[in-house]
């Protein structure tokens, strides 16, 4: 029961990482400053108080990669009978254990034969436990909540670190390793980009909260050829004045960065916000409209018009402008055409399928003879004026004309609910935490977004049934994926060991180097903590 510390590194860590104190728990807890070397020695080797011969460490799990070595839960019971008795006399011993977060350093002493050996339950780098460094890489990579996983150590009577370890593990290795990997691998794929001739890109924002009071707008642009996030700007609402403008900015600084790195652009397919239009419009770049915006808002309309007495019989339409709208889009080419195909559904709810407009002069759909008779509309009825308004409005016949054909923003708000994932709407956090959950929420897309379909033992396509809530019991037939895999993970984990570890400097220059805007609360005065303690009011205490 031995441990073999890692070889020292010749390099010496600039930021060395220092655990904090934890709370003394039992009387045989060790403090950090018994674990950890006074003058924080990056060569403190535990092992070197024994004085007796122990057992050589088994080389394989030597020359392995701490991060990769397999850990187990043991029970302090269980792991107490190996330290009771002597090795050499057979008597009993004298045991005590040492804590630190995760880390279990024993020490045994015979007071028989003076035997002693001291073991430790994890090697150590630097000064650092590796397993309390690994958990909080795990915690941060994963996507997990520190205080989730803290309460469910507590529930288990696992120890750990305190928070503030945490966070210290994530600024001086964590985040600083995720901004390097993220722009390392966007560098490559805009390099990609840049040889590529005609790029169609997708752009959105998602904030952080719903409403107009957003503290984060993170805008994502996508090669919808590829479906691969190429970037990510997060953009605080103080920045730009307000929370309504934070797309716009978003917006501006994607473009900036992709004309800079040679990145030629056919068209950006958005949704239909008033400033991103004239902006796009500004810096004449072509803009296609996506086509659920569109028909999301037409529905809604529809919906309504749908409960109005007298309006029922427009129902049995609903599905059929749904599917009409996608039609018109996949089908046209020019944005005449699709005028024409899209105010063609107005003749056809009145069973007439020749039009005048020489776009689209009559209705490819073989003619038939209607069995319910009923189901057509009469232009003199309420359910047809309602349905003219809003189908032939002047807005929606511009925006019509701008419907994308060839790609949707859909995949942009598949990778928005990815996010949910590593940047839950109901948790604050800091700008910098923000944006790397950001570009992990990236790279795990990236790389599970081209999965293909999963098939049984004998090679038959698996599918699935979902029952939507919003469909009221219409069912979907769904693809069902291969297993997601996380090749990020590892890779991070190599890199916050092997390099960022050894050498943070640079890296954490890299970070320094990002812009962080001031705090929201910065543009007020702060109070002092007596007086405003004194001046608190309760509604039934004035």
């Amino acid at each position: 029961m031995t441990s073999t510390p890692l070889k020292p590194s010749l390099k010496r860590p600039r930021l060395e990482l220092e655990e904090e104190e934890e709370e003394e728990e039992a009387e045989e807890t060790l403090t950090e400053s018994k674990i950890i070397a006074q003058d924080s020695d990056v060569t403190f080797d535990p092992a070197e108080e024994c004085t007796s011969a122990t057992e050589p460490t088994d080389l394989s799990i030597q020359e392995c990669p701490v991060h990769n070595i397999a850990k187990f839960i043991v029970y302090e019971t269980c792991l107490m009978e190996l330290f009771s008795d002597c090795p050499v006399c057979q008597r009993r011993c004298d045991v005590k254990s040492q804590r630190l977060g995760t880390f279990l350093s024993v020490q045994q002493v015979c007071p028989h034969c003076e035997f002693v050996r001291k073991w430790n339950s994890q090697p150590i780098i630097g000064s650092t436990p590796a397993g309390n460094l690994h958990l909080s890489a795990a915690v941060y990579l994963s996507g997990a909540s520190f205080f989730v996983v803290e309460k469910v150590f507590a529930a288990m009577k696992l120890h750990i670190f305190k928070y503030n370890s945490f966070r210290r593990h994530a600024r001086l290795c964590i985040e600083p390793a995720i901004v390097h990997k993220w722009r390392n691998w966007q560098s490559e794929m805009l390099e990609q980009l840049s040889r590529r001739e005609n790029v169609i890109v997708g752009g959105d924002m998602r904030a952080d909260s719903p409403g107009h009071s957003a503290k984060y707008g993170s805008y994502t642009m996508m090669d919808l050829a590829t479906n691969t996030v190429v970037d990510l700007q997060l953009v605080q609402s103080n920045e730009v004045g307000g929370s309504y403008h934070m797309e716009k900015e978003g917006l501006k600084r994607s473009l900036d960065l992709l004309d800079a790195r040679g990145v030629r652009l056919e068209c950006i397919i958005t949704d239909r916000h008033p400033q991103i239009q004239k902006y796009l419009r500004d810096r004449n770049v072509t803009q296609f409209y996506d086509v659920w915006h569109i028909e999301k808002g037409i529905s809604k309309k529809l919906d309504k018009i749908c409960q109005i007495k007298g309006c029922e019989k427009l129902r049995k339409w609903l599905r059929s402008i749904k599917n009409h709208i996608y039609w018109t889009a996949a089908s046209s080419t020019t944005g005449p055409e699709r005028v024409a195909k899209w105010t063609s559904i107005l003749n056809h709810v009145q069973d007439k399928h020749v039009h005048e407009d020489p776009n689209f002069p009559a209705c490819l759909h073989p003619q038939r003879i209607s069995r319910d008779k009923n189901k057509w509309l009469s232009a003199a009825t309420m359910p047809f004026y309602k349905l003219e308004k809003v189908l032939a409005n002047k807005r929606i016949l511009k925006d019509v004309a701008k419907l994308s054909p060839h790609h949707q923003t859909s995949t942009v708000e598949a990778f928005h609910s990815v996010i949910l994932r590593f940047a839950p709407k109901n948790v604050v956090f800091p700008f910098l935490g923000m944006l790397c959950r950001l570009y992990l929420a990236a790279l795990h897309y990236n790389e599970n977004a081209g999965r293909p379909q999963a098939t049984s033992a004998t090679g038959k396509p698996i599918y699935k049934l979902a029952f939507p809530k919003a469909k009221k019991g219409e069912y979907r037939v769904r693809e069902v994926k291969t297993q997601q895999t996380f090749g990020y993970v590892e890779e991070l984990l190599d890199l916050i060991f092997n390099q960022v570890f050894v050498d943070p400097s640079p890296y954490v220059d890299e970070v320094l180097g990002i812009h962080i805007p001031p705090a929201l609360s910065s543009a007020y005065d702060r109070p002092e903590m007596e007086e405003a303690i004194s001046s608190r009011v309760t509604r039934f205490n004035q």
